[in-house]
């Protein structure tokens, strides 16, 4: 069902791509889902302008791309110079593939000209894709989203700019930087973008399960899905949808012992990366998604923000897992 996604020497595990997710998909995480098979990560966005500071967490944010092959890198920021200079660096630093954001819509990023708003200034875009490709040896991906408001999907013309400018891939979010995360992501549109290049293209949005990824892959045409929200607390789901694309086949879900034993697990690892405050902070967000849709979820939510050491969450998670009644 899946067209090639061969990015040059960057041999690729599969059609199905971990999305990156600000203060979510960090080296725990992605170490989570990789637990179930290889797949292409995209780290966290990383700002250009920080990481060419030295900026002490900025840095942190890549620093094991060099155990995590294949990692994509990837780099957000306007100036072409300082993005080429960011492309360098986490290259040094081991990464596979450097990937661009142009579809965050976040304000904090727009208002600085980067992630979505560049689809405002296609001309700028090219030069900063054209710089950063010049500046490394390794593939240089983008990711967009349909464009900016309703009266601008322009993403075909972004992604030929793109690929004009040496880019190997391209990823669709299919919903415009005015949508936000709102509504329901546009597959046919990202069909238009897919139709305007030759190099391969990525549908990004909505994909929540083995079917959504199917039904993605029919109305977009594209040539793999790139997976983020679905995959929280279910860092299983990658694996889930790339053997049911190949074969057609559904894996179970996970039993609620085995949900148990994950939870603990990356809970450990984020401990074990950011350290016992930041890192049980950080962590209970991830908790509170592998709860979610299942009963007593609310209740187990509450008393896990009201939790200050590891001893209590590994409890409150058997407790919540371990009850058959739970699930």
């Amino acid at each position: 069902m899946t067209g090639n996604l061969g990015l040059g020497e960057v041999e690729l595990p599969g059609p199905v791509i971990l999305a990156p997710l600000a203060g979510l998909t960090d080296y725990p995480f992605r170490s989570m889902v990789r637990r179930f098979g290889p797949c292409l990560a995209v780290s966290e966005m990383i700002a250009s302008q920080a990481l060419v500071r030295d900026n002490r967490k900025t840095l942190r944010m890549i620093s094991t791309a060099g155990r995590e092959y294949p990692l994509a890198a990837q780099i957000s920021g306007s100036d072409p110079a300082v993005m080429a200079l960011a492309a360098k660096m986490v290259r040094d630093m081991g990464a596979a593939v450097v990937d661009i954001n142009m579809g965050c819509p976040q304000p904090k990023v727009v208002k600085t000209n980067s992630g979505a708003a560049l689809m405002r200034d296609v001309r700028l875009a090219g030069k900063v894709i054209e710089s950063v490709v010049k500046a490394v040896d390794v593939p240089v991906t983008v990711k967009i989203r349909l464009g900016w408001d309703a009266t601008s999907k322009n993403a075909p013309d972004l992604a030929r700019v793109a690929q004009e400018a040496g880019a190997s891939m391209v990823t669709v979010h299919g919903r415009t930087r005015a949508q936000m995360f709102r509504g329901k992501a546009d597959w046919q549109g990202i069909a238009r973008v897919k139709a305007a290049v030759g190099i391969p293209v990525v549908a990004n949005g909505d994909i929540l399960g083995p079917e959504d990824a199917r039904r993605c892959l029919e109305a977009s045409g594209a040539d793999g899905v790139m997976i983020g929200r679905g995959a929280l607390g279910r860092p299983w789901l990658l694996h889930q949808v790339a053997h049911y694309l190949e074969s057609g086949e559904t894996c179970p879900e996970p039993d609620a012992d085995a949900i148990y034993e994950l939870a603990v697990e990356h809970l450990r690892l984020m401990l074990s990366f950011h350290g016992n405050d930041r890192g049980l902070r950080l962590a209970k967000r991830h908790l509170c998604y592998y709860t979610r849709g299942k009963r007593g979820g609310a209740l187990f939510r509450k008393a896990l923000n009201l939790a200050r050491e590891e001893r209590e969450v590994i409890e409150l998670i058997g407790a919540f897992f371990r009850e058959g009644d739970r699930l």
